[in-house]
């Protein structure tokens, strides 16, 4: 793996979408093994699902999910934990 990306986020169902695509067009461009980790900080709209969606079409997409929101550095931990 040559590059681990974490991802930590709170109420950001809209913005994943277009975030990964653009992660995922400079990671092939570049040629770079990768992995993204998103951490759902406890999210209370559709950001989960939208994190499954995404695992359903991309080997490359891991999800973290929190029950509820803990901050930026603990997200950050768990997802560094998880990298590859």
């Amino acid at each position: 793996m040559d590059i681990s990306v974490v991802i930590p986020l709170f109420n950001e169902e809209e913005s994943l979408p277009e975030l990964y695509a653009w992660i995922e067009r400079v990671m092939q461009a570049n040629g770079f093994s990768f992995e993204v980790i998103f951490v759902n900080d406890g999210s209370t709209d559709r950001s989960w699902e939208v994190i499954e969606e995404l695992k359903t079409q991309s080997e490359h997409v891991r999800g973290i999910k929190f029950r509820r929101n803990y901050g930026k550095s603990p997200a950050l931990y768990c997802g560094f934990a998880e990298a590859q």
